[in-house]
């Protein structure tokens, strides 16, 4: 019995390695996956009633930068930042969840260290930001002024105009924070211009009065997790994959939902890309 048991406890032991192996390789891959840079998505919106002789216009969407150790540290957002400022975006969007308190963070940090790296855009028209469930949960006051000393403007259910644009910013959905009717109100009182929206959850889209040029979002992180056979574990949105990634017409509404730059929960990515989009606003039949 004693010389049979121990070829046993070997294969016991052996496939016990080749599984702890496994895991450790699928981990490893996963946060690989995290930390990569960004595919930049690009897409053209023909605007109706674009101004006449006003050129194309290149908005730059960044969202979910959710800066926290292991995966995304401040230092690798500046250089992030650093890189899509060659670009040339003439306007950046960023529609929330700058931070994050993840169960695995190595390292959480303060409104400011997760705000400053934000600063380094160099778009003509600026930087516009709209709040994310995160930032509501961890400290709003605090990243909305780490934001604006870096002259980023925050829109809470309000609006601004910026050249050709007027740009409503609805607060978070999630975190039950919007009020669409405000931020169009907001925008009524503005010259009338081309508008669009930015806000972190996609999920307001079936509550807009009257269709925009473009809405620009983020919060599903196109899934992060995407199984095989299965797809995603969840988008967060009560609409499901209606709103859930990428370049959306829905009912002739242009939405464009970014998967994120950082990550929620687990500082790993499986079949979500870390993504921003650079769209091109411009006038109907122009180049």
């Amino acid at each position: 019995m004693s010389g049979r048991s121990i070829p046993t406890k070997r294969r016991w032991l052996r496939w016990t390695a080749i599984l702890l192996l496994l895991t450790l390789a699928l981990l490893g891959k996963g946060y690989w996956n995290a930390t990569r840079d960004p595919i930049v998505h690009r897409a053209t919106v023909e605007v109706d009633n674009w101004p006449a002789g006003e050129p194309p216009l290149k908005v730059l969407l960044l969202s979910d930068t959710h800066a926290a150790g292991p995966d995304m540290p401040p230092e690798r957002l500046a250089r992030i930042v650093a890189d899509l400022n060659r670009l040339k975006p003439d306007l950046v969007l960023i529609p929330g969840d700058l931070v994050s308190e993840k169960r695995l963070a190595t390292h959480i940090y303060t409104p400011g260290e997760v705000t400053a790296p934000l600063h380094g855009f160099k778009a003509r028209l600026g930087t516009v930001a709209a709040l994310g469930n995160h930032d509501h949960w961890f400290d709003p006051k605090a990243i909305e002024a780490g934001l604006r000393k870096g002259g980023i403007a925050v829109l809470k259910n309000e609006a601004i105009a910026r050249g050709p644009l007027v740009i409503g910013g609805v607060d978070d959905d999630f975190s039950n924070h919007d009020d669409v009717p405000a931020t169009f109100s907001a925008m009524d009182m503005l010259p009338a211009k081309p508008r669009i929206l930015v806000t972190h959850s996609p999920d307001v889209v079936p509550a807009l009065p009257s269709p925009v040029a473009a809405v620009f979002a983020g919060h599903t992180h196109c899934g992060q997790i995407v199984l095989p056979l299965y797809g995603p574990i969840s988008y967060v949105s009560r609409y499901g994959d209606r709103f859930g990634c990428g370049a959306i017409n829905d009912k002739g509404q242009r939405v464009f939902v970014g998967a994120g730059l950082g990550t929620s929960i687990l500082p790993l990515r499986y079949g979500a890309h870390p993504d921003v989009w650079l769209v091109t606003l411009r006038g109907k039949g122009e180049q």
